[in-house]
Parts: structure tokens; sequence; C-alpha cells
């Protein structure tokens, strides 16, 4: 079969969708895609078996949904494409992180285990379940009090959205069940245990959200000391075989051979996670290329040849992006999220009718609307951490705020200021990346935000860097199918297949000087309520503390 005959597939398992793209091996045509929405998507409010009332800050999902992706998203790329799906050598799948799966030895998840629907631990828990808040609270105090070896290649921080905090608030609050879950599994490996039926774990998750460093997780001496009967968690419930990204982990069962309509036996490579993936997809391999994966939320990732300790940043991993190099991890954990929020909530009817007058949905029209203003014209400043601080205070207590209101403010002052604000947050972090001495030369920005050419020239200002977009509309797909055409034996590694299949266009927006000398002043002010309310006071802790008991008390 000749290179121009062989065809790959992606799959990208988003947080409200999973999306596959069939990708032609020689020069990495997008052939055809399918896209299925998640019938559950994220479950916030109730439990969908009985309708008990979730706690604030939980995000929940179920399983079955990702496998309804392979079912009908794979078919549908399939048929989209117009190929011979005898054409097809491998398939790659990427995944939201840090989201897991509680597992049986088999890998049935425990909400599809008899008698466990009614629980809320057995379900999926999403990256964005921030209840885990006060358990990544006591790991940290515990990791800087006995002076933990691992605790700076996560910038000194551990998240409330990784693997142990969530675990740790299982056990705590559900310890039956707990004992019961054989495996702790991410996502990113569950469901490429589903498509060849080995469990292996990958490199780039481990590292990342697992806390594995060196070849060693935290200590079952540490464990203990954070929860007594918790030392073993590792042993138990965590540690399993390493693969490493663009290997094979397996082949394609007779099952999810059935399921895809893909031939059985093709390669299925090491699982990964969605942001990280996607650099190669946007030829980011280098070090100073930053990519900023822009959607619900945001994930920069980036390599470089140099062991930096970065304040805040979510992890560097030995190969975690590029096998060879150090891969670097910060994010926000709001962004398009954010703007949603405000358009269904702080947007007046007669915005919605102008609107639908115009021909546009309500981002369209907002975005038009303030792109006519000059920077700084609304008065404003906003913190961007309606979904809390990734990157890099690390800290999901805290919450949104918008400074400057006056009866004169409009809602396009508004929504420009979230705009402003989330790119206020990759300055920060692209500066702390910076002094750290892990310098970013080019941001590359993928996901559907880079459509909005306001925000995009917003960031090109704020950071004074040359924005590059990928050349993709679906990154992390075109990411895993690059993947899946090393694991497959198709190139030799993940840059040189990034060098054929790969796509971007460099320096689409540039830097204006003289908006981003007028951003600098709003920089300044938006530093200043960061520090304020992010590292000398706790206030916004303190009403989260209140509404939980508000709500719990309904």
């Amino acid at each position: 079969m000749s290179p121009e005959e062989q065809y790959v597939v992606g799959v990208d398992f988003g947080t409200l969708s999973g999306r596959a793209v069939v990708v032609r091996v020689s020069d990495g045509a997008e052939l055809g895609t399918g896209v299925h929405e998640y019938a559950y998507a994220v479950i916030d409010d109730r439990l969908p078996a009985t309708g008990l009332r979730l706690p604030p800050e939980w995000a929940l999902q179920v399983p079955d949904d990702y496998r309804e992706v392979l079912r009908t998203a794979v078919p549908a790329a399939i048929a989209a494409s117009g190929i011979d799906p005898a054409g097809v050598i491998g398939i790659a799948t990427d995944f939201t992180a840090c989201t897991m799966v509680p597992c049986l030895a088999d890998g049935t998840p425990l909400n599809e285990a008899d008698g466990f629907a009614d629980r809320p631990h057995a379900y999926v828990k999403l990256w964005k379940h921030h209840a885990a808040q006060p358990q990544a609270d006591r790991i940290n105090e515990l990791a800087r009090e006995r002076g933990e070896d691992w605790l700076p290649r996560y910038g000194g921080l551990i998240s409330s959205e990784w693997e142990f905090a969530k675990a740790l608030q299982f056990f705590e609050e559900d310890r039956p069940l707990y004992d019961r879950m054989d495996h702790w599994v991410e996502a990113a490996d569950w469901i490429v245990w589903q498509l060849c039926g080995r469990y292996v774990r990958n490199a780039c998750t481990a590292g990342y959200k697992g806390i594995l460093q060196d070849g060693r997780y935290p200590s079952t001496d540490f464990l203990e000391h954070l929860a007594p009967g918790f030392g073993p968690f590792v042993a138990d419930k965590l540690e399993h075989p390493i693969g490493q990204l663009g290997s094979e982990a397996g082949r394609l069962t007779a099952e999810a051979a059935a399921w895809t309509g893909l031939p059985e036996g093709i390669a299925v490579a090491v699982g990964n996670v969605d942001a990280h993936v996607t650099a190669p997809a946007a030829q980011a391999v280098d070090a100073g290329q930053m990519v900023a994966i822009m959607g619900t939320s945001t994930c920069h990732v980036m390599s470089a040849d140099a062991l930096r300790e970065v304040p805040g940043m979510c992890g560097v991993v030995d190969g975690g992006i590029i096998a060879g190099r150090w891969g670097y991890e910060a994010g926000q954990s709001g962004v398009g999220d954010i703007f949603g929020w405000y358009v269904d909530n702080a947007v007046p009817p007669s915005y919605h009718e102008a609107a639908a007058a115009a021909g546009e949905s309500l981002h369209e029209h907002l975005t038009r609307l303030a792109a006519d203003q000059a920077v700084a014209e609304h008065g404003l400043v906003a913190l961007d951490w309606h979904s809390g601080n990734r990157s890099v205070l690390v800290d999901h207590e805290l919450s949104g705020l918008i400074v400057g209101q006056t009866l004169a403010t409009r809602p396009e002052d508004g929504y420009r200021a979230l705009l402003e604000a989330t790119a206020f947050g990759t300055r920060v972090i692209v500066e702390t990346f910076a002094n750290s001495g892990v310098p970013v030369q080019e941001l590359i920005i993928a996901g559907g935000l880079a459509k909005n050419a306001l925000l995009m020239q917003i960031y090109a200002d704020v950071t004074r860097l040359p924005l590059s977009i990928i050349d993709s509309e679906q990154g992390p797909a075109l990411g895993s199918a690059i993947h899946a055409a090393v694991a497959a034996g198709a190139y030799p590694d993940v840059p040189a297949a990034a060098k054929s299949m790969g796509k971007v266009r460099r320096g689409v927006h540039l830097p204006d000087e003289e908006r981003a000398k007028a951003y600098d002043e709003l920089f300044a002010l938006y530093l200043e309520l960061h520090d304020y309310f992010g590292r000398h006071t706790k206030l916004m802790r303190q009403l989260k503390a209140i509404r939980r008991r508000a709500v719990e008390a309904k």
C-alpha cells in the first residue's frame, strides 16, 4: 500500500462532545470529520440515576458517552471522507485531563457496576471537578512541610483537578466504594483500554496529573500522613505500566472494530491529553514555541531543552510532549466558559433582538461592538477566575471580578473586559515562564476561539508576541492522528510526522506597539487585583465557603 493510500483516525474527547477526523498519512490532509455531542454532557447539578443534588464545585460525566463517540463519530468521519476503511492503519485518541474513571479490574466503570449508580463517586470526575480543593490544600501544605522534591516540578502547588486530590476526596467521602475500586484510571487511558483491550498508562498524564517524576510517585509514607489508610493508594489503585507518547498500546479489538467500522488489528496509540497532543499538529516541536489551546478553558504547553522550576506551572515532564525535551504546561481554568456565561446571563433582551436583526450570534454582536472601542475606553478591568485560577496561583477557590462598572457601563464593555482579562492571564503565564528561564518567542493558538479576530489581536497586543494560528479546526484530533501514524510505523518519530502532517499559519496577528502601551497600564491594574485577591486576602475563599454552607442548608 503506497503512502498516498494510507490513512489514520484521530479522536478528540472534549468537555461536551467527541470528534473524529480521518487524515491522510502522507501530508496530513483532513478528509472527513464526525462529531458526537455527549448525551449527559457535564453533570454538575443532579445525579442522573436518582436526581440526587450534587454539592457545589462537582463536575461528573457518564463514560458510555465516550463509547458512543466511537460508535457514531468515527463511522461518520469515515463516511464523510469517502475512503475505503481498509486503508486505515492506526487510530489514536486524546482526552481532557485530569478526567478520572474509577474502574473494576476489567475496566468496568463503577457507575455501570451493580448497585453503584446512585453513588456520586462512582462516576467520572471531569477535569473541572473542583470539589477536591480542601484535599489539594492539604497535599500542598504537607509537601511543603516535608520538603518533597517533586513539588517544585509543579510550580510549588498541586491542583484540585489532579489525580491525587480527587482520589483523596473519594477516599474520605465514600471509603467503601473506594475500597471496591480496583483502578483509578485517566479517561485518556480508559478509552484506549476500550479500543485495544489493554490498560496502558500514558506518560503524559502520569507526569502532569499523576505526580510521576524521575520514575517515582509520592511515597507511601507521605500518603499515609495525609490520611491514615491512604498510604497504599499508588500501589493498589494507580500504578501501572507506562506507555510512551507515539508508541503502540495495542491492536484494535474485534468489538472496537465493530463499533468504529475500522479494520480489526490496526495500531492503537498510547493515549494523550488534548492540549499536549495539539503541539505537533501546530508544528510546535521546538523550544520557545508556546501553544495555547483555547476553548472552554485554555491549556498552555511548550517544550524546552532545559529543566527549570516555574512558579505555578502545572508541571514539567521529561518527554511529556516531545521525546528528548522537557514539556511544560500551564493553563487557565475558564476562558470560553467565561464568555459563554456572560452572554447567557448578562446581556439584556434588546441586544438579543439587535443581534438577531443583524443576523449575528450574541458573541459576534458583542465582539463587533467591542471592536469599535479604543483600549481602556470602557474603564474596566476584570479577573478571569470564574472557574478558579489554574496558573500561576493554582487556587480554584478564587472567583471572577469586574472593577469599574458604572450606570453607563454597557454589555459590550463587560464583554471586552473579560476578553482582555483572559489575555492578561496568559501574559502572567508567559512572563512567569520567561522570568524563570523558559522564554516564549512565539504564541500559537489552537481551538475555536482563534476565529475571533478581536480576541486574537488583543492577545497579540497584550503579550507583545506574534500570534500564529494552527491551520486546522480539529487541532487535537489532528495531533492524535499524527501519533497514530507514528504508532503504526509510518514515521520514525513525532517531530518527523509533525513536519509532514502538521499545519500552521505563522504571524497571523502581530502586536501593535501603541495598543500594547495602553494595555500595559491596564495590565498593571490587573496585577494589583491579581496579587491582592489571589495572595493577600481570603475574601473569595470565604465567599465560596459561605455559599457551600447556604447550599447545603437548603
